[in-house]
C-alpha cells in the first residue's frame, strides 16, 4: 500500500507570528501602505487605489474589532470586521458568510510604534499587508515587508502601494458595511 504524500504546507504554515505582541499594542489608527496579492481585482484596478486607514479595538482582551475607512465612488465608507482568536498568539480567523470564506490571519512582524505586517490567506491564495502608523513608513519598513513577500512567493509585480493623501476618517450610518473587504 503506498502512502498519500502529505498535503502541501500551506504559505502561511511556515509564517512566524510576531512574539510577545499584546493586542492592545495593535490597538489605535494604522494607515495601509502597501498589498502583495495575486487577486486579480488589485491587478485591474491597481490605477484607482485609495487611501486606507483602519482603527483597530480590542475586544475582550483577545478578538480585534476592526473598522477599515476607505472611499468608494468618493463616499467614504467603514468596513467592520471582527477577528477571532485562535489557539495561536498572533493567529486569528475572521469569518466571512459560509465556511468557504474563512481567512486565516497572522500578525507576522510588528513594531507596534511604527508598523505592522499581516498575512491572509483565503483557501489557497495568501496576501500580506503592510500597515503603518503613518501613512508613510521608513524604506527600511519597506525592504522588510518585500522581503516577507518573496518569502511567500509572491513578487514586485504583485505589490501595490496605496496613495499617502485623501483619506477617511469616519463614514455616516449608511455607508456601513459588516463583513469582508
Amino acid at each position: 500500500r503506498r502512502r498519500r504524500p502529505p498535503p502541501p504546507q500551506s504559505a502561511l504554515e511556515k509564517v512566524v507570528a510576531q512574539e510577545g505582541l499584546s493586542l492592545h499594542q495593535l490597538s489605535g489608527k494604522w494607515f495601509l501602505v502597501g498589498v502583495a496579492s495575486r487577486c486579480s481585482y488589485l491587478a485591474e484596478h491597481s490605477h484607482q487605489l485609495e487611501a486606507t486607514t483602519v482603527t483597530v479595538t480590542v475586544l475582550d482582551g483577545q478578538s480585534l474589532a476592526i473598522s477599515t475607512f476607505r472611499k468608494l465612488d468618493r463616499m467614504c465608507w467603514e468596513i467592520r470586521q471582527h477577528y477571532l482568536p485562535t489557539q495561536a498568539p498572533g493567529h486569528f480567523l475572521l469569518k466571512g458568510e459560509g465556511d468557504c470564506s474563512k481567512v486565516d490571519v497572522v500578525v507576522g512582524e510588528a513594531d507596534p510604534s511604527s508598523f505592522v505586517i499581516l498575512y491572509y490567506q483565503k483557501g489557497r491564495s495568501i496576501s500580506v499587508k503592510l500597515y503603518g502608523r503613518t501613512s508613510l513608513v521608513s524604506d527600511a519598513v519597506v525592504d522588510k515587508f518585500e522581503q516577507r513577500v518573496r518569502a511567500v512567493g509572491l513578487s514586485e509585480d504583485v505589490t501595490y502601494y496605496f496613495p499617502t493623501y485623501g483619506f477617511c476618517d469616519s463614514a455616516d450610518e449608511f455607508h456601513v458595511l459588516d463583513g469582508e473587504l
